[in-house]
C-alpha cells in the first residue's frame, strides 16, 4: 500500500465520518508491517489479534475478516508534528516558568518518528548526556482544518495515541540558538503508539490519566485535566490562519515529573526501558540505546 493510499491527502475527498465500521467493531487501530514487506491497517481484537482493514485511514476503513500478523508500527506517519511546550500547570511550575499567555509551539521533523518497541537512540555525533522523557497525549487530525472554532474543534480529530517527546535538554536549552528544535529533533525522538484510538472512544481527551514509567519506576503520574490549554483550544489556535492537513499530529505537552526536575536529575541511558501509559489508549514502550557511529 503506497503513501498516497495511506494518507488520502485530498481534503475534498475526506469523509466526515472517518471509520464507518459496523457498530460491533473495535475502534482500536494498528498499523502493521507484514512478512511480504507491505503495510496494512488492522483492527485490534479483544484477544489481541489483528483483523486486516481495507480502505483509507482518512476516508474510512472496513473489516475484511482476515486475521493478520506482523510487526507493530507507529499508528501513522505524520505529515506534520506540532508540539506544545509548558502546557501543564505543575510542569511549568517545576521549571520555574509562568504559565504562557498563548500556546508555545515548536515542531519535530517526521524523521523523529519511532515505532513501539524500537529503540530510542541517544545521540553520539552531537553528544548529549541529558536526554529526557516526556509522556504526551497525541492528537491526530483527520480532515483539512482551517480557522476552526473551539466549539467545533473536536469534530476534526480522527483519534488519539500516546507519544514520548524525547528531548536532549542540553541542546534544547543551550545549544540550539534559543530555539528548542535542535534538542527535539534527533533521530527516534518521537515514539508514537501503540495504537490509534478513534475519537468516539475518548469523548473528553482532557480527563485521562497519563504516566511515564522508567525501568519499572513511575516518574510522571498525572491527568490531562491539568493542561493550561485544552485540546479544543489547541486546535483552534493551531488552525488559526493555518491549514492543518489530515495526518497532522499534535503533541499536547507533558506533566510534571520530567527527568531534569528530579533531585538528582534523571536522564536516559543505554539499557533503560521507557513506557508511556495513557488511560484508554494503552502503553508505549521503547528501550534506550547509544548511537553507534559507522
Amino acid at each position: 500500500m503506497d503513501r498516497d493510499t495511506f494518507f488520502c491527502l485530498n481534503a475534498d475527498s475526506c469523509a466526515r465520518k472517518f471509520f464507518p465500521f459496523n457498530e460491533n467493531s473495535t475502534m482500536k487501530i494498528a498499523r502493521l508491517l507484514l512478512s511480504d514487506s507491505s503495510e496494512c491497517y488492522a483492527s485490534v481484537q479483544p484477544d489481541g489479534s489483528y483483523n486486516q482493514l481495507d480502505g483509507c485511514l482518512f476516508e474510512g476503513l472496513s473489516e475484511t475478516g482476515k486475521t493478520v500478523t506482523g510487526k507493530l508500527l507507529a499508528p501513522l506517519v505524520p505529515v506534520d508534528i506540532l508540539c506544545i511546550g509548558l502546557n501543564y500547570r505543575k510542569h511549568a511550575a517545576e521549571g520555574g516558568s509562568a504559565p504562557p499567555e498563548n500556546p508555545i509551539l515548536f515542531m519535530k521533523t517526521v524523521s523523529t518518528l519511532q515505532n513501539p518497541g524500537d529503540p530510542i537512540v541517544l545521540p553520539t555525533k552531537l553528544k548529549s548526556n541529558k536526554v529526557d522523557y516526556e509522556c504526551e497525549l497525541a492528537v491526530i487530525i483527520g480532515k483539512r482544518c482551517l480557522n476552526v472554532s473551539r466549539a467545533d474543534a473536536l469534530d476534526y480529530v480522527l483519534g488519539y495515541t500516546a507519544a514520548n517527546d524525547v528531548s536532549a535538554r542540553d541542546w534544547q536549552k543551550n545549544g540550539g540558538g534559543g530555539q528548542w528544535c535542535r534538542g527535539k529533533t534527533f533521530n527516534t525522538f518521537c515514539p508514537l503508539g501503540p495504537h490509534l484510538i478513534t475519537a468516539d472512544e475518548i469523548p473528553n481527551p482532557n480527563s485521562l490519566s497519563i504516566k511515564t514509567i522508567l525501568n519499572g519506576k513511575t516518574m510522571q503520574d498525572w491527568n490531562t485535566d491539568d493542561m493550561i490549554f485544552d485540546v479544543p483550544t489547541l486546535i483552534e489556535f493551531l488552525s488559526a490562519s493555518t491549514v492543518l492537513l489530515p495526518g497532522t499530529v499534535i503533541l499536547t505537552g507533558t506533566p510534571h515529573g520530567v527527568g531534569f526536575a528530579q533531585d538528582p536529575p534523571v536522564f536516559l541511558k543505554q539499557g533503560d526501558s521507557v513506557t508511556i501509559k495513557i488511560e484508554n489508549i494503552g502503553s508505549l514502550t521503547n528501550p534506550v540505546v547509544d548511537e553507534v557511529l559507522s
